[in-house]
């Protein structure tokens, strides 16, 4: 008996120091330069949007933030890293939705999204838009669903490539529509808009930024965004749920998480930091000009967005037959 309370005396106190040394350490937190792993090469959405915010961030938290390029794998390198980091608060994940889409479109993944991860907060969102050469007859998507019934398999969309957010758009899309449009895969917004232009391809599902000025300048048609409201951006141009197509809603976003068991006082502590920095005017007008909407949210709030997302790709990837390339 006496054993026995010496050994629980023992874990006891454990406990207690181990509790003490983690309230110390969110205390001081942070204490040196936080490391954001961006899974994806430089001057891509994801790599511009986490250099808008990491600069007023680093001032918030008063220590410098130290962008870490790691694509690959489309984004799966990167965020295997960041997964398998110590979980002391200064090392950030900031990737985009594609962090939903790839566990289920990779038949095995080095990582679990749901246990490798505790979120931190929303960052942005950039709706996919889905736009048409001029020389295309159909002006909206009413339009578009009654040619591609009168000719299915004819028409084809580009995206920036297999499994990208946009590429789930245009499934779910045709899923939603019951239409028949052949995807083409491309690498990057560029070439996929730069093919849409030339007529090599007739429609294109991309994020805004990178079609917004070509509609802008009456090179392409856009006939909807993908988001479940209507874009800052480009508020003149309807979702796809308001042209008459219930639940195809693709709300693409950037965000942050941690890897798992960071302690919970450093995570409120980096959500109420990029609460502060995204409700900046000047942060604010910086992601608008990528045309990006800055969304922050709570560590609940973006754990319960993923969770759904995740049962909602495995459906569009499911039904579609997408297969990773």
């Amino acid at each position: 008996m006496a054993l026995a309370r010496v050994v629980a005396l023992w874990f006891v106190t454990a406990m207690l120091c181990a509790t003490s040394a983690l309230a110390q350490d969110a205390k001081d937190y942070p204490n040196k330069p936080i490391r954001f792993i961006v899974p994806y090469p430089p001057a891509g959405g994801t790599d511009i949007v986490a250099r808008i915010i990491g600069d007023p961030l680093a001032a918030v938290l008063g220590q410098p933030i130290v962008i870490e390029n790691r694509g690959g794998a489309g984004g799966n390198v990167g965020t295997d890293v960041a997964a398998k980091s110590a979980p002391d608060g200064y090392t950030v994940l900031f990737t985009l939705s594609s962090h939903t889409i790839n566990p289920k479109l990779y038949e095995k993944l080095p990582f679990d999204v749901e246990r490798d991860f505790v979120p931190i907060s929303l960052a942005a969102l950039v709706p996919q838009i889905l736009v048409a050469n001029p020389s295309m007859p159909a002006n909206n998507i009413t339009e578009l669903i009654a040619l591609a019934k009168r000719e299915p398999g004819k028409l084809n969309y580009a995206s920036v490539g297999t499994g990208s957010p946009a590429h789930i758009a245009g499934e779910l899309f045709k899923l939603k529509a019951g239409i028949d449009i052949v995807h083409i895969p491309y690498k990057g917004g560029g070439p996929a808009v730069t093919d849409t232009l030339g007529g090599q391809v007739q429609l294109a599902f991309v994020s805004i930024p990178a079609a917004l000025q070509y509609v802008k300048a009456g090179k392409l048609k856009a006939l909807a965004v993908t988001s479940d409201k209507r874009s800052l951006a480009a508020p003149d141009i309807p979702t796809i749920v308001e042209s008459g197509v219930p639940d195809c809603v693709v709300n693409s976003w950037y965000g942050a998480l941690a890897p798992a068991k960071t302690p919970p006082a450093i995570v409120a502590k980096l959500q109420a930091a990029f609460a502060k920095v995204l409700a900046q005017p000047e942060v604010k007008d910086k992601l608008f000009l990528q045309g990006a909407e800055a969304a922050s949210s709570t560590s609940a709030e973006f754990d319960r967005r993923i969770r759904d997302e995740l049962k909602q790709w495995e459906y569009v990837i499911r039904e579609a037959k997408i297969k990773a390339e």
